[in-house]
């Protein structure tokens, strides 16, 4: 290539001399970036056979008959299984049009081609364009700080929440925080795109925030500084708090926080208990490598799939593993995958490889995930081993055994999974599977509404799901594994074996048939989460989860702050627990005083019982008792004479007593005779009479009055009171009378006290004539519960009369 540059005689200016540094700097790139001849041996065109111009299909389909002569099952050349991995290899590299060009413009052909390949253009994405870039081209940017990556993998709080969280249960999601004016975050977009082009084929998710428009988000996450790398998994966030954003520190911060033993070791010794341990329902899978370490591509497969597969790892290079390699015929220099059910001595998929690839990994995992026969032990597992397809031609059918979790039936489950295993079924069309009918009893419920429930126990029931709730089913009488669960050596057992199974391979193959439809159909809810954690176990979680975002968060600027919030609470717990102590001492020393004094026999102390106080309304108390109550205290009071009072008072005391801790309360009793005119004139006033009330004193024993002071009305009680016997209606009623009658020989009318027999209506409902003193206050108790619910009739005045005693 020839390049111009001008030539100066003489003395330079500074423009000269720049434009010759220039110059220098072109003739060096365009020296340094001329592609390497790739060597003959490992040119992926001459490998496959095909030329530089090949398209992709022409690619493919050399690389499925090179495939097919080359596989190891089929081929009996010795080097076989290296070719082949040479056409797998040559075909991964010239299938992703990136490493292809790659290789085209610099030969390169390892694994790592993207770390050494042409910067990507994001020109297009700029917001402000390069001086240097718009007048030499995009690639003397010789800053390096393009953003536009950032504005082009920007996210929202809302995207967020819906997917990254979501997602990060199964992959590890990784956030950069950035704003729009941060220099430090121009400086690491290009580590920010070498980690994407390193990390994201292993299966890690990249996306941007803009911290100027997610204030919010930045808050929640705990982003101390810009830029900010938080790593979002299985739905935490921890912050990358590392001011380099090198590709192997984010390595190994991921490693770092993933779950502890997704990748447990196993040797010869380990290997049989590890195989056999499938009774937690799920497969078992041994990753084969000749390092001390796994990979992060292999780590990150088995978060994504633990929770249907159990990850074990086996060095390769270590003699404690040579059994295994003999075992399973592992190639000691290579990576291998081994993906076992229920029989642990072959494995149900293999795959060798240099570097297997994530998504080799995923595919083949992904069809293998479940055992030869699973149990549906959650709506997960019945999702997955049974989908719901309305929506296909063809049906899908589960068959299912219905069993207990108890040993007596493991002869039974064993000979369905033998069934399962011997199956020609596809699984794209009949999955067989078990469940516990003492765990699943609302499910099992549901298929079994035309039978009973105990009768279902080793029946097998073939389902069709129409949909999220609803399913077909039928039972399948004829094949009972009743008759299997026992020893399978017996000669009866095995023909009994053989006679079930082929009745139920005809009703498969029966129901199978477009035309042929199940016989029943039912709704039924979701299966109970088997796996689920207890109380205990999410709570510890919680507080390891907080102990380590506290030592994850806690810098040492914080730790002063935190060091003074947990004195103070110390503090206060300290103080609190010192003031109790000192209160529990002052009651001990007066509870030995009391046992001290003369008026407890024998040092007997007395049990203290809350004081339930009765005043007498008087003249000097009537303020205090009523005309000065607070706001919403209330003043209850029991009307007697001399002669009653003995027999009235107990009574009432022992109908209050439940309410003595109501501070809002007061009770008192007041002797008629003395307080007989103030009553009159209360009842005057509740009247809006003008005229003296004339009231037999003897017929007002055993009221009770509830007085509010501050809102002037009050409440009445009486035995023949119409409130208490007869309801509001009644009580209304003799009231309007009262109000309307042109005479009132005695007020006692208006309390239906009147010893005049002509008051009482013959069509009213019949009451006792003679009343005893003792049966005064039976209905008070029941009057005092309507009191407090609001229910009884409340008469007003304007004011409170004065209190005189006679």
């Amino acid at each position: 290539m020839n390049i111009f540059c001008p030539q100066w005689k003489g003395r330079r200016s500074t423009a000269e001399m720049l434009m010759l540094v220039f110059c220098g700097v072109v003739v060096l790139l365009t020296v340094g970036i001329q592609p390497s001849e790739a060597a003959a041996g490992t040119d992926p065109y001459k490998i496959l056979g095909v030329t530089k111009h090949a398209t992709l299909q022409d690619i493919r389909r050399a690389y499925k008959q090179l495939a097919k002569e080359w596989h190891p099952d089929k081929s009996d050349h010795p080097e076989a299984e290296t070719k082949f991995v040479e056409i797998k290899q040559a075909y991964e590299l010239l299938s992703d049009s990136e490493r292809r060009k790659a290789y085209d413009l610099y030969g390169i052909t390892n694994e790592d081609a993207h770390l050494y390949k042409e910067r990507p253009d994001y020109s297009s994405y700029g917001r402000f364009p390069d001086p240097f870039e718009q007048f030499f081209g995009h690639n003397f940017n010789f800053h390096d700080q393009d953003i536009s990556l950032f504005h082009r993998l920007s996210i929202t709080s809302k995207y967020y929440e819906t997917n990254i969280v979501p997602k990060s249960h199964h992959t590890p999601q990784i956030l950069m925080f950035y704003s729009d004016w941060c220099f430090s975050c121009m400086k690491a977009a290009n580590s920010f795109k070498k980690m994407i082009d390193t990390l994201e084929p292993f299966g890690v998710t990249f996306a941007t925030i803009n911290a100027g428009h997610e204030n919010q988000l930045v808050r929640k996450v705990g982003v101390h500084s810009l830029p900010c790398v938080i790593m979002v998994l299985d739905g935490h966030n921890y912050v990358y708090k590392e001011s380099v954003y090198n590709t192997q520190r984010v390595v190994d911060f991921i490693r770092q926080k993933l779950p502890y033993k997704l990748l447990p070791p196993v040797d010869d010794g380990s290997i049989d208990g590890f195989l056999q341990g499938w009774s937690d329902n799920r497969v078992r899978a041994l990753i084969m490598e000749p390092r001390s370490q796994p990979r992060l591509r292999y780590l990150i497969t088995a978060f994504h799939f633990r929770e249907r597969v159990a990850f074990g790892f086996v060095q390769l290079n270590s003699p404690k593993s040579q059994h295994i390699q003999e075992r399973y015929k592992v190639h000691p220099s290579l990576d291998t995958l081994l993906i076992f059910n229920e029989d642990s001595t072959r494995p149900v998929a293999s795959i060798s490889m240099s570097d297997i690839p994530t998504s080799t990994l995923n595919n083949i995992i992904s069809v293998n995930k479940y055992l030869a026969l699973p149990r549906l032990s959650s709506q997960a597992m019945l999702e997955g081993v049974c989908p719901a397809e309305w929506n296909r031609p063809r049906k899908r059918l589960c068959v299912v055994l219905v069993t207990e979790n108890t040993s007596t039936h493991d002869e039974a489950r064993q000979a369905m999974r033998r069934i399962a295993m011997e199956s020609n079924y596809s699984p794209e069309r009949v999955r067989f599977a078990y469940i516990y009918q003492e765990k699943q009893t609302e499910f099992i419920s549901a298929l079994a509404e035309h039978s009973k429930l105990e009768e279902t126990m080793l029946k097998v029931v073939i389902i069709w799901r129409k949909d999220a709730k609803h399913i077909k089913y039928e039972w399948v009488h004829e094949a009972t594994m009743e008759s299997l669960n026992r020893s399978i050596e017996n000669e009866t057992h095995e023909l009994q074996y053989n006679n079930t199974k082929q009745k139920l391979d005809g009703a498969i193959q029966r129901l199978l048939r477009s035309s042929e439809a199940l016989t029943y159909e039912a709704e039924v809810t979701d299966l109970l989460d088997e796996h689920a954690q207890g109380l205990v176990i999410r709570i510890l979680n919680k507080v390891l989860l907080a102990f380590e975002y506290m030592t994850e968060n806690l810098g040492q600027e914080h730790i002063l702050p935190a060091l003074s919030v947990v004195g103070t609470i110390a503090f206060i717990l300290g103080a609190g627990y010192l003031m109790s102590y000192l209160v529990r001492i002052e009651e001990e020393n007066i509870q030995k005083k009391q046992s001290k004094s003369p008026e407890n026999k024998n040092g007997k102390v007395q049990n203290y019982v809350p004081e339930l106080r009765l005043h007498e309304l008087r003249a000097e108390k009537y303020n205090g008792l009523v005309r000065l109550l607070k706001p919403g205290c209330r003043t209850i009071v029991l009307l007697t004479d001399m002669q009653s009072r003995n027999k009235l008072i107990p009574a009432f005391h022992k109908a209050v007593w439940p309410y003595r801790k109501n501070k809002t309360l007061m009770f008192a009793h007041m002797l008629i005779e003395k307080g007989i005119g103030w009553y009159a004139e209360l009842l005057r006033l509740s009247l809006s009479e003008s005229r003296e009330m004339k009231i037999n004193p003897r017929n007002c024993i055993g009221t009770v009055i509830a007085l509010n002071g501050h809102r002037k009305y009050f409440c009445m009680y009486h035995a023949k009171h119409p409130e208490s016997n007869r309801g509001a209606k009644r009580m209304m009623k003799m009231t309007r009378q009262l109000s309307t009658m042109p005479s009132d020989p005695e007020a006692g009318a208006f309390l239906g006290m009147d010893s005049s027999d002509s008051e009482t209506s013959t069509s009213d409902i019949s009451e006792p004539k003679i009343l005893l003193e003792e049966n005064l206050l039976d209905g008070l108790p029941n009057w005092l519960d309507r009191l407090f619910e609001g229910t009884t009739h409340r008469y007003y005045i304007n004011y409170w009369p004065d209190f005189t005693s006679k």
